[in-house]
């Protein structure tokens, strides 16, 4: 059917006809067209534009934690991330923006300072996030409400939950890690962290335990026994080794429990660790419950004496009467820890052992708290820690019948007394001995080193002992300390393989992601927390980054369309 048009178009050129403006023409004629002004409502007019005030990973972060090496180990890690995220971690509360306290549920009065610090925090208008077993084990308590809680599980999470703080949300994650419907140890080993001594790693080696101990709230907050696979630990400590460490402290509820969930055992584990331990560093075991160190006694024994481990076990016996430890729950009897303080004593000459007492547990007789008092009585201890048993909420404890406090309290300072009242030390007068210097004391005046036997001797503070192996002459004894003279010809060792981090460093870096955290380049502003630790230890693959960098640059784009429309 012909067209409308008188003759068919064989090209669209044809459409242009010789008395048509030509392109310079139509160019030419543009600059004499005038745009009109199009009018903005005036509501828009009077707006400014709004922007988001506050940027996660721009704030300055204080924390305090509380409790026992498990805990002080979940607070490094969880600065270490913070700070690789873009944070800055600051020894001052007055200036912190947020206060990340990290608590212990052992006792009431580590409780109540906690609650304490949370009012004050709020009193100061800072931003709170609450961690540890407190919040773990009781997150619908009244002064935790509308806090954000990071779980003892979700310590990998802590960025997460900082970011959402700044931002005054409200997050919580009080999950368990999982893998295969098998409960793991908790968060990875290889996250960034900032150690409180460089010179010290705190390898968390399972959480948790096998007991049900009736005083005990811990339980509520880590749960049933979850170790770390032998190989996770043993690449942590040659890590931790590689970075200047020279002390490797071994830690959990307990430790004598190990592998028992995974098929394996301690003093497998401590073989393998042994063997990646430098000539004069030097490995603390943390504390073990008397069930399961009495089947490993041989091997402890072995192990005790090996010239890089420090021969001291921290062993809890709570007391001396079978029938307060039966209410307890503790599983074993007063004999048992008496084995296996004998047999260690024997096996391994000079051993530290380290124990912990609670006085006036509910029902304690005369005669049962007597049964205690002989038991130091015969082994002087020269490390105890003596507790006044506090009733904590929702342990069976707690529901019965209290000792009355006016007697615990002077059962605990009878027991004190004793103990003060020999010096476990002065026969050491006179000895020379080679120790490993990695503190600095109290009261500043002194670096503090530790013996085979990992009694404290205070030495000189000369900054070329700081991390060494040196001799020294013991010249006086206190309660709690040695004090030694460096013998004059002899060298300070040094064990670290490599320089020590500095203080505030965060470990577990690689040599271009430390770079980019000295000179700042975290990039908090454009970035969520999962790219802002792309410094950290959380590396994205090239096919991620190239992702972002397209991202990043389609919303630049998108935005400035945005704008131009507007104006």
């Amino acid at each position: 059917m012909p067209s409308a048009c008188d003759s068919l178009i064989e090209d669209i050129e044809d459409m242009v006809s010789a008395s048509d403006p030509t392109p310079q023409e139509r160019q030419s004629a543009r600059k004499s067209i005038i745009p009109r002004a199009r009018k903005r409502k005036e509501q828009l007019c009077n707006e400014e534009l709004q922007a988001d005030s506050v940027i996660p990973g721009t704030q300055k972060i204080w924390m305090r934690t509380w409790g026992c090496s498990h805990n002080n180990s979940d607070g490094e890690y969880m600065a270490g991330q913070l700070a690789a995220s873009g944070y800055k971690m600051t020894d001052d509360p007055t200036e912190a923006d947020l206060w990340l306290l990290n608590s212990c549920t052992v006792k009431n009065p580590a409780e109540d300072h906690f609650r304490n610090s949370i009012k004050k925090a709020q009193d100061q208008q800072k931003k709170v996030v609450v961690a540890g077993c407190v919040p773990q084990a009781q997150p619908r308590m009244d002064y935790l409400k509308g806090l954000s809680i990071i779980g003892v599980q979700q310590i990998d999470r802590v960025v997460e939950v900082v970011d959402e703080a700044v931002k005054g949300h409200s997050v919580r994650l009080l999950g368990q890690k999982k893998n295969g419907g098998r409960r793991l140890g908790g968060a990875r080993l290889d996250l960034p962290k900032i150690r409180k001594n460089p010179l010290i790693e705190i390898i968390s080696i399972n959480t948790g335990c096998l007991n049900a101990c009736t005083y005990c709230k811990t339980k509520h907050a880590r749960g049933d026994l979850a170790s770390y696979p032998i190989d996770e630990l043993v690449e942590r400590a040659r890590q931790s080794f590689q970075e200047g460490v020279c002390e490797l402290w071994l830690t959990s509820e307990d430790t004598g429990a190990y592998g028992r969930d995974i098929g394996t055992d301690l003093p497998t584990l401590l073989w393998r660790l042994v063997e990646e331990i430098p000539e004069g560093a030097m490995l603390r075991l943390g504390m073990t419950n008397p069930p399961y160190i009495l089947e490993h006694l041989e091997e402890m024994a072995k192990i005790l004496n090996h010239p890089r481990v420090y021969a001291f076990l921290h062993v809890p016996v709570q007391s001396a009467s079978d029938s307060v430890l039966m209410d307890m729950k503790r599983e074993y009897c007063a004999d048992d820890f008496r084995r296996v303080v004998d047999f260690l004593k024997e096996r391994v000459p000079g051993i530290t052992i380290a124990t912990d007492i609670i006085c006036g547990f509910p029902g304690e007789t005369e005669e049962d708290f007597q049964e205690t008092v002989d038991l130091v009585r015969l082994y002087r201890f020269p490390s105890l820690f003596i507790n006044q048993f506090y009733p904590r909420p929702g342990t069976p404890a707690a529901k019965m019948e209290q000792v009355p406090a006016h007697v615990k309290k002077q059962r605990t300072k009878e027991l004190s007394q004793l103990f003060h009242s020999y010096n476990p030390y002065d026969h050491k007068i006179g000895e020379r001995q080679h120790v490993l210097v990695t503190e600095e004391s109290f009261d500043a005046q002194y670096y503090v080193a530790h013996n085979k036997f990992y009694e404290q001797v205070l030495v000189p503070k000369r900054s070329e002992f700081k991390g060494k192996m040196i001799e020294v002459d013991v010249y006086e004894a206190g309660k709690h300390f040695l004090k030694g003279q460096p013998v004059g010809d002899s060298k300070p060792f040094t064990p670290s393989i490599t320089a020590p981090l500095q203080k505030g460093e965060v470990s577990g870096l690689t040599q271009e992601q430390t770079a980019l955290l000295a000179n700042g380049i975290q990039g908090p502003a454009s970035m969520s927390s999962s790219s802002r630790l792309l410094i950290g230890s959380y590396s994205l693959d090239r096919e991620r980054l190239k992702m972002l960098g397209i991202g990043l640059a389609l919303g630049a784009a998108i935005l400035a369309l945005i704008v131009e429309k507007l104006y």
